[in-house]
């Protein structure tokens, strides 16, 4: 399957998400490029015209390289974001794919250590936990980052969330 001019993980998002809508197949990569063969937490995010369609990933190595953490994300992307139904088959001509792949997450000393555009963060408070990526439209203040974070770790006002940062490399 030929995909252009799509950087190799992005091309690997977009045949899993195909595969596994049309045939409910997922694809099985014979050759690895370097970043396929490390291990890194990634979220794959699926768009169309412009919009988010699902957005699930890990903060942290699941699997045992970042090609089975693209199949495996892709996949829940596609079929298991709660905020949308599953991606149907005729939607697929019509999808972008986004995949970031997160460095680990680093514990910080203060707000003044995040910043929006380079930074996702990852807020915990006991067994919660919330996670955005950096540099996302209509997220502009560290005070809005960390909100969202906490928002989607059900981590309530109150709660003393402990804050991370990592930064991702993004392919789209």
């Amino acid at each position: 399957m030929r995909h252009g001019k799509l950087h190799p993980l992005v091309a690997l998002a977009k045949e899993t998400v195909e595969r596994y809508v049309r045939d409910r197949e997922t694809p099985h990569p014979r050759k690895l490029t370097p970043e396929m063969k490390e291990k890194a937490g990634v979220f794959v995010c699926v768009q169309k015209q412009g919009q988010i369609r699902g957005c699930i990933g890990t903060f942290e190595p699941t699997r045992p390289n970042v090609a089975q953490e693209i199949i495996a994300n892709a996949i829940s992307s596609a079929t298991r974001d709660y905020r949308f139904s599953p991606v149907t088959a005729d939607e697929l001509p019509e999808l972008t794919y986004k995949v970031d792949i997160l460095t680990k997450p680093e514990p910080i000393g203060s707000k003044a250590d995040l910043d929006p555009k380079k930074y996702g963060v990852l807020a915990t408070y006991g067994n919660k936990r919330g996670i955005l990526l950096p540099d996302l439209a209509g997220v502009d203040s560290v005070d809005q980052q960390i909100d969202v974070a906490c928002g989607k770790g059900n981590i309530l006002p109150d709660e003393p969330a402990k804050l991370y940062r990592f930064e991702v490399r993004r392919y789209e």
